[in-house]
């Protein structure tokens, strides 16, 4: 992409992101696990966002798109740490995370991490604590011996690989057994014809946060992605509404 800058970690790392500025507050996107800031949701919520004149950050994590790194040393900490990186060095003002995945549990993580700066969130077909109920007993040994466990992937021709420091960090990150410290308004939208991940998480998700202010938003025929046209709609209608329909 042409427009695609480079923010540079302590330790070297080089993170890709896109930001266009604007009035606030800030939507930042946080894409799913193995993909990237190219994805259709990601470029149409910038371009949308653009075209109305709200800030907007895109990023892809160490390992993934055109950021530097092995996906295979990729951690949802690690992660945290990138974005969190880049809402300090290029973002002025409050934030609204939006979570597309495996993004909508670093999503938490990250909200957590914002303190005041949090306006509200956004999480699409959310995965918080897929390490857990997405896994096996004997994944999970697997796992825990130091194995790398691969699953068949239905976007693409590779297996999708899950390493054992991922799973090790996310079982530590695990959000949904106890109260989630956040107050600020969220929105969920998932399918209840996800296949990937079951729409009864959301339901979860929505029990566990502390605040009141959420709404769930099932779309009844709607998949694990919510990329088609509708789908992206919906998407743009509750973060317009979420940013105070500037």
């Amino acid at each position: 992409m042409s427009d695609t800058q480079f923010h540079t970690m302590p330790d070297g790392r080089r993170i890709a992101f896109r930001h266009t500025t604007g009035r606030g507050p800030t939507l930042v996107f946080l894409p799913g696990y193995m993909s990237d800031m190219a994805g259709g949701k990601a470029t149409a919520l910038f371009d949308w966002a653009k075209g109305r004149g709200q800030a907007c950050l895109l990023l892809d994590y160490s390992g993934c798109g055109e950021s530097g790194g092995d996906f295979a040393d990729g951690t949802l900490s690690r992660w945290r740490e990138e974005v969190v990186a880049l809402i300090d060095a290029h973002v002025e003002g409050e934030v609204i995370v939006i979570g597309s995945s495996m993004g909508g549990w670093l999503m938490l993580l990250v909200a957590q991490a914002l303190g005041v700066r949090l306006a509200g969130m956004v999480g699409i077909a959310s995965a918080p604590d897929f390490t857990d109920w997405g896994r096996s007993d004997a994944d999970k040994a697997r796992l825990g011996a130091g194995e790398t466990v691969f699953d068949d992937n239905p976007y693409g021709p590779e297996p999708t690989p899950m390493h054992p420091g991922f799973f090790a960090d996310g079982q530590a990150l695990r959000q949904l057994d106890g109260t989630i410290p956040i107050d600020a308004p969220l929105r969920l939208i998932h399918g209840q014809r996800d296949s990937d991940v079951p729409w009864q998480i959301s339901m979860r998700l929505a029990e566990a946060l502390r605040s009141d202010d959420i709404q769930v938003v099932l779309v009844k025929d709607g998949d694990h992605r919510l990329s088609r046209e509708q789908d992206i709609a919906l998407l743009l209608r509750t973060i317009g509404a979420l940013s105070g329909g500037i």
